[in-house]
């Protein structure tokens, strides 16, 4: 177990697909001998889906486990309802080393709006340093940032150009979370300043984490708005490729397609655009209701 390489993710049913292009693109471009684990928090996945998943993969090179989501939220603690489009779901990274036994040291979360484009052990066997996580700057890059950032960082004594990171990649060190009791400290800071929350749980942890995270290559979490340098990671971080209305790099797109023609979802038909904005009304309605509780 301490050999393999540990992977988290987080899905509900609507974005479950982009898990399989996600998984195809690790298994492809994964040379060296370590087992991955890979572990999928489930927030309503289907279990047809489940299924087909499972028939991608060489289970000798690759186990998938399932976790449902309220198994690894501790019975103290509860996800704060922020007002934003974003699922749920998004908040259960905050939870991540909670799938993993007391034998597994470190972990990868990584969002499933993600391909690989390189052997995912040479991100595994980058080191933390002397921080409970490493992770790679944020397109909005510093906590000053009028749309992204910490909208009180002078609250928080920052200084405006401390930098800022993304969620959706990050080498976590579960010893170092767990001794400091991480997970509920991402929580206390969102709920203490639920008035200034942007971009949900990113926002708690970049509070927690500010100027204590070990920075990664920018290479592990390539956005795909930006122009092709041969990255190791892309990550779709506005609409996906699943969607009509997809504005990014097309190139990312036909890497995106091309793995998932390896799966079970060979010429997947895109969803129309509309369908991603009314899932974001409904997630808005569902947390106001849930506000009201």
């Amino acid at each position: 177990m301490k050999d393999n390489i540990s992977i988290v993710v987080a899905s509900d049913n609507f974005y479950a697909i982009l898990i399989a292009a996600l998984l195809k693109s690790i298994d492809v471009n994964h040379k060296t001998p370590e087992h991955i684990d890979f572990h999928i928090i489930d927030d309503g996945i289907s279990t047809k889906f489940k299924k087909q998943l499972e028939t991608i993969v060489d289970p000798s090179r690759l186990t998938i486990f399932w976790h449902t989501s309220k198994s690894i939220i501790p019975a103290n603690l509860s996800i704060p309802v922020d007002t934003s489009g974003f699922p749920m779901t998004t908040y259960l990274r905050v939870f991540a080393p909670n799938v993993v036994g007391l034998d597994v040291h470190k972990l990868l979360y990584i969002d499933v709006d993600i391909i690989l484009q390189d052997d995912i052990s040479k991100l595994w066997n980058m080191s933390t340093g002397e921080h409970v996580i490493g992770a790679i700057q944020d397109i909005a890059k510093t906590v000053d940032c009028e749309w992204g950032g910490l909208p009180n960082y002078k609250e928080l004594g920052l200084e405006p150009k401390t930098k800022y990171f993304n969620a959706g990649v990050l080498l976590i060190n579960t010893d170092k979370w767990r001794e400091q009791n991480i997970s509920a400290e991402i929580i206390g800071a969102l709920i203490k300043y639920k008035e200034t929350v942007q971009l949900g749980d990113q926002y708690g942890l970049n509070v927690v984490f500010a100027k204590k995270w070990q920075e990664l290559d920018q290479k592990w979490n390539w956005f795909a708005s930006w122009e092709n340098e041969n990255p190791s990671l892309v990550h779709f971080l506005d609409i996906k490729p699943i969607f009509t209305t997809y504005n990014s790099n097309e190139f990312f797109k036909e890497e995106f397609f091309r793995y998932l023609d390896m799966t079970p979802w060979k010429g997947f038909k895109v969803i129309n655009g509309k369908n991603r904005l009314f899932r974001k009304a409904f997630n808005k309605l569902k947390k106001a209701f849930l506000r009201l509780r």
